[in-house]
């Protein structure tokens, strides 16, 4: 679903991703780990087609997201550290807004903006104005913006930042739900200790490069290891 090879960018002459390749199938669940400033959200704006890389080649779902950004960005779903939640609107206001953007309408749009709503567990505050959400109750409603399109990709750039331990748990599950289903789940974090559950890989960055895989030791002990020592 997300193949990036060869990817690199320098913001003035300072290199910030460096040679960066990764494969995301359908079904999976990444994690992308490192401390701050080792490249993490500038990786996850390139994979969401926010920035161009400066070398490399990325496709979503066989689509050239590159040289048609257009495209690729309708089979993605981003959770940013800017919720793009409008205060003054209604939960249910909020996700018919993004439906049209997205080029959801009529009855498929009020499906769909149901069936987030109560996947989030947010239905029954469907007529609250957003600006009374706590911030958990925020983020549950930012991935209902993520999800309304039905993406192929999910993209979350640090997504536990923020929230007590009931309302991680809960948005570690439903990333686990929602690649179990068939998407392709790609999140950044420097939050060892939690939000890693259910996680199929990890992927250290560090200085700009992948420096270390898991696949099997995903235990936070070894992930804190290999973030700050090498292996």
């Amino acid at each position: 679903m997300l193949i990036a090879q060869g990817i690199g960018k320098r913001f003035g002459l300072r290199p910030v991703l460096r040679g960066i390749t990764l494969c995301v199938e359908r079904g999976e669940f990444v994690a992308v780990l490192g401390p701050n400033g080792a490249g993490k959200t500038t990786l996850l704006r390139i994979l969401a087609t926010l920035a161009r890389p400066d070398v490399g080649t990325l496709l979503v779902n066989s689509v050239d997201a590159v040289r048609y950004p257009e495209r690729a960005r309708q089979m993605i779903g981003l959770v940013s550290h800017q919720s793009l939640i409008y205060g003054d609107l209604t939960a249910a206001e909020n996700l018919r807004f993004y439906g049209r953007l997205y080029g959801l309408g009529g009855d498929v749009l009020e499906v769909r903006v149901e069936q987030v709503l109560r996947q989030m567990n947010l239905w029954a505050r469907r007529d609250d104005r957003a600006r009374t959400f706590s911030r958990g109750m925020t983020q549950r409603l930012t991935i209902a913006r993520a999800l309304l399109h039905d993406p192929a990709v999910l993209l979350l750039d640090e997504p536990f930042t923020g929230l007590d331990q009931a309302s991680a748990a809960a948005l570690s599950a439903l990333l686990h739900e929602s690649a179990t289903h068939g998407r392709a789940v790609v999140m950044t974090t420097h939050e060892i200790q939690r939000g890693l559950e259910g996680i199929s890989r990890a992927l250290i960055l560090r200085n700009g490069r992948i420096a270390h895989e898991c696949h099997d030791d995903l235990s936070p002990q070894t992930l804190t290891r290999l973030m700050h020592h090498d292996a």
